[in-house]
């Protein structure tokens, strides 16, 4: 018999698996539902991954009844003939800057090329405050921080948070610096997020490692600190700023000085 096929999810709540790629720390979330059917966030990152976790998911038993994506970033858009023909949601900003960055989104595949290019992207804007499927409540948490059209998912039953690229514990924030207010937006995406703090038992950063509830609140605590000594032009005192996010640190500090000037 051929070995099973290698499962990449940890369970984290009852009914939430969440699978976390080599690059980037990239995770992607499965919310199960009644019958099978499951909710997929942000499946990715290589092609072999993502034909993985659906090949895990179709041996549990179980089948995308919708997906997820929380921003318009390439590694965020993408998808695989294994996960079936489920219907797919963003925010409807989402959805809009995702196709007038395509061009510029269908080159970044380099990073991780072989995707279909007819399931990348291929998303349709939300209508309503939930995803609309028959799991587990997916709760919407829009805002432009970090990207235009972010949504974050809060699932109430579960007590967990899937906040996209926000509430990383190796990434300090990374702004929209195309925005006209990128730190007002990224502190609204905060303020959004830490609304539903209390409630919150895990979180799942879209780079990064799971916490818990105090570790969410520790961390939008360190995202505040940053933009402080960011609009302050003070040295950050953030360990995550490391290798490669240096410079993008220091692309920051420049860009928030040129619009303070």
């Amino acid at each position: 018999m051929p070995d099973p096929t290698p499962d990449p999810f940890t369970e984290i709540a009852p009914g939430v698996l969440v699978a976390t790629a080599v690059l980037y720390t990239t995770t992607s979330t499965v919310v199960v539902g009644p019958g099978g059917g499951c909710l997929v966030v942000d499946p990715a990152v290589t092609v072999a991954e993502v034909a993985e976790m659906a090949a895990a998911l179709a041996e549990r038993g179980l089948r995308a009844a919708a997906g997820w994506s929380t921003h318009p970033h390439w590694d965020h858009l993408l998808w695989h003939a294994g996960l079936g023909d489920a219907p797919r949601y963003a925010t409807a900003t989402c959805v809009a800057t995702a196709a007038k960055w395509r061009g510029d989104l269908i080159a970044s595949l380099s990073e991780a090329p072989g995707h279909d290019l007819a399931l990348f992207g291929a998303v349709a804007a939300l209508d309503g405050t939930s995803v609309p499927w028959d799991g587990p409540a997916a709760e919407l948490i829009a805002h432009d921080g970090h990207a235009p059209g972010h949504g974050a998912l809060f699932l109430p039953e579960n007590g967990v948070l899937i906040t996209g690229d926000m509430c990383s514990d190796i990434e300090m924030p990374l702004l929209d610096r195309d925005a006209a207010d990128p730190v007002g937006d990224y502190r609204t995406g905060l303020s959004r997020l830490a609304a539903v703090a209390d409630d919150v038992r895990f979180v799942v950063p879209g780079h990064g490692h799971v916490g818990d509830g105090p570790e969410l609140r520790r961390r939008i605590a360190a995202d505040l600190a940053y933009l402080d000594a960011l609009e302050s032009g003070e040295p950050a005192d953030d360990p995550r700023i490391t290798g490669w996010l240096v410079a993008e640190h220091e692309r920051q500090l420049a860009h928030v000085r040129g619009m303070a000037g």
